[in-house]
């Protein structure tokens, strides 16, 4: 065998090594199982930083949600036991009303003159106060408005004008029934006469309320 079968020219690229073929400059391209050749490992990075990302950005919604969902529910919690016995303190009104009207139905001197009746207006008096109690301790407070105070719509209801009231137009002129709110929210509104203004000097006053 001559020199030159035993030496091959070393310029001469090797074909199908066990590295995969070889370009002529010696730089072996690797070639996956199926043949193809693998990606830039860069490309590959950038293709699990995106789904990485994505997934924190799914996390981060689904946070949000259960935050808005506890959000909601602690809201409910709160209005149901804030305003939960608005129906049942609604219907005590009238209990309230009555006693205050029968106290009120008792003249004076009945009560001056005859011990017996002194006595059982003093009683219904006391429960009066203990029910009125009761309503303050769970939230309800009475809306009762005095002549000359101004009218809210908030919390008043206007039933009529009054002529000649002696107080400023637009103000409360009477009260015919208190009004009762539940922690700040409305219960009933008390029922009022307003004062109607009246022509001084040849001009209207402005009654709008």
């Amino acid at each position: 065998m001559s020199k030159e079968q035993m030496n091959p020219d070393p310029a001469e690229p090797v074909a199908n090594t066990a590295q995969g073929d070889v370009r002529e400059d010696g730089a072996a391209t690797a070639e996956r199982q199926d043949g193809q050749p693998d990606a830039p490992e860069g490309s590959r990075i950038a293709e699990l930083e995106a789904e990485i990302a994505g997934l924190k950005d799914q996390h981060l919604r689904a946070l949000a949600e259960i935050e808005n969902v506890r959000r909601r529910g602690q809201r409910d919690r709160d209005e149901a036991a804030k305003y939960g016995a608005a129906g049942f303190a609604r219907d005590m009104l009238a209990v309230a009303d009555n006693l205050r009207r029968g106290i009120d139905s008792v003249p004076a001197e009945a009560r001056r003159d005859d011990q017996h009746v002194a006595n059982l207006i003093a009683g219904v008096e006391l429960v009066e106060k203990d029910l009125l109690s009761a309503f303050e301790k769970h939230g309800v407070q009475r809306v009762d408005p005095k002549p000359g105070e101004r009218f809210d719509a908030n919390v008043h209801q206007a039933m009529f004008e009054v002529e000649n009231s002696g107080q400023p137009a637009g103000t409360v002129a009477q009260v015919l029934q208190p009004g009762y709110v539940l922690n700040g929210r409305l219960l009933r509104a008390a029922m009022v006469g307003v004062a109607k203004g009246e022509a001084v000097q040849g001009q209207k006053v402005d009654t709008t309320v």
